[in-house]
């Protein structure tokens, strides 16, 4: 069994983007992300630390807005447009998930597509689904596909398992499997026989936010498991993997921390200065 090292993989790549960070310093350009956080949820002031702190160790310029939890709708909006508006803004995202009073969707179709490092703009998610080139890619699928490239597991021809189907991860990740020529099965919470999906898939992804969903006994010998869940269970992180059984049977697991996880990230600076390079050729 193979560890699929994500932190390892999103070091050696933010090496890389700090250079090109610097080589952009010198165009007289400098990359900029805008992270909004509205509310005091802890899980999501973790998360924007942890990319304020992995922008700070590309030299990418961080701005974080806090908002009170009772910030309307409106008062928002009015921030995303004025970030939209500045020139020195390469990428806007607000952290999920929002105060109930806020819709999000009306949130996320508001950040300029241009900006929209996370990937979840309409336009954006459109030309993932015609596999067309020049938008963003959402941050997680993107990741995980950086793993798969990274370790050499071929994607085409290959029975592929999704579990789960948010907009988030699961369908994104399902289209980009599927333009990469692999045969693609969605499974969700209304699923009736998990376990004959993926008994015989040779890849599984699993993003549904369940601890230990899938067992030892749901998976063939050599499978490519990739857990992109994120659980707190006894004050311990793990994923929506049975971790140690399973991995007795794959031949290619990620852990839990350490996997995934940091690749998101990476991927969000890497859609930053890729946004940052677009302003150039403006």
């Amino acid at each position: 069994m193979i560890l699929l090292e994500g932190k390892k993989l999103s070091d050696k790549i933010k090496e890389n983007l700090k250079q090109e960070v610097l080589e952009l310093k010198a165009q007289s350009v400098e990359p900029c992300l805008a992270v909004i956080l509205v509310g005091e949820d802890s899980a999501s002031a973790t998360y924007v630390g942890s990319k304020a702190k992995a922008c700070e160790q590309c030299e990418i310029k961080s701005l974080v807005y806090k908002l009170d939890v009772n910030t309307t709708q409106n008062e928002l909006l009015a921030l995303i447009n004025t970030l939209n508006h500045d020139d020195s803004i390469d990428g806007i995202l607000v952290q999920l998930p929002l105060p109930i009073h806020i819709n999000k969707d009306i949130i996320l179709e508001s950040i300029n597509f241009y900006k929209d490092v996370d990937g979840f703009h309409p336009f954006n998610v459109g030309n993932l689904n015609l596999n067309l080139k020049g938008g963003f890619l959402p941050c997680t699928p993107l990741g995980v596909m950086k793993i798969l490239e990274h370790y050499d597991i071929k994607l085409q021809g290959a029975s592929v398992v999704v579990i789960g189907a948010s907009n988030i991860v699961g369908r994104p990740m399902a289209t980009l499997l599927l333009n990469a020529n692999a045969s693609v099965s969605i499974c969700h919470i209304y699923t009736k026989d998990l376990k004959a999906y993926t008994k015989n898939a040779d890849i599984i992804i699993v993003a549904a936010g369940c601890p230990n969903l899938l067992k030892e006994d749901m998976i063939k010998e050599g499978v490519v498991v990739i857990d992109v869940g994120i659980n707190r269970v006894d004050g311990r992180i793990v994923g929506d993997v049975d971790f140690e059984n399973v991995s007795k049977k794959a031949s290619y697991i990620t852990p839990v921390p350490g996997g995934v996880g940091p690749m998101t990230i990476a991927m969000l600076l890497e859609n930053t200065i890729k946004s940052a390079k677009n302003r150039i050729k403006k």
